[in-house]
């Protein structure tokens, strides 16, 4: 962390992991990474605050199920509680798509992809994936609506078209639509 550096404004964040609490009197964090392998999280260079702040890590090890991180301009315990809560993201061109498998994608690669039904009809575009630990949850936008969250299952989300810029949902299987529901999908009736 640095306030040498300017802030940073990222054009396509991806987030690698969260900064926890203080580990030890020295300025070391413990750090959740959401990488395949915690200690990877150091792999990408200086990470950033949706702040424009930059993390850059001097020091990294394992520690249980994540990592302790120590970083230019922490030095002592006081600043290192301070960071708690602070979200670490890359920027998405740094992130090698050669090391995915076929089936393979990053989840900020679906933000911007338009939910469409096997009717073609819209449900919205996909502005935010949420994880409140029951699954993974796409958050559907449509301009003058409020947002839809639908869950990010294979019964729901039956297709990823990429280069359509598109998924095809089932919008009962969403709970967009009820077993019931005679509205169609912008809340007006039959």
């Amino acid at each position: 962390m640095s306030g040498k550096k300017p802030a940073v404004k990222l054009e396509h964040p991806v987030q690698m992991g969260v900064i926890g609490g203080a580990q030890g009197l020295r300025g070391e964090v413990r750090v959740k990474a959401f990488t395949d392998e915690p200690v990877e999280i150091g792999e990408y260079g200086t990470l950033y605050g949706l702040d424009g702040r930059a993390f850059e890590i001097l020091d990294i090890r394992p520690h249980k199920e994540m990592v302790v991180i120590r970083f230019r301009g922490v030095n002592d315990r006081n600043e290192a509680e301070r960071l708690n809560g602070t979200e670490l993201y890359v920027e998405r061109d740094v992130l090698d798509d050669e090391e995915l498998d076929e089936e393979e994608y990053f989840y900020a690669d679906l933000e911007g992809l338009e939910a469409r039904d096997a009717e073609g009809n819209s449900w919205g575009v996909i502005s935010a994936i949420f994880d409140f630990g029951a699954g993974d949850i796409l958050e559907l936008t449509q301009q003058g609506k409020r947002a839809q969250l639908i869950p990010f299952s294979e019964s729901s989300v039956l297709e990823i078209d990429f280069e359509g810029g598109t998924i095809l949902i089932d919008p009962f299987a969403a709970g967009l639509i009820g077993e019931d529901d005679d509205e169609d999908q912008d809340g007006k009736g039959k």
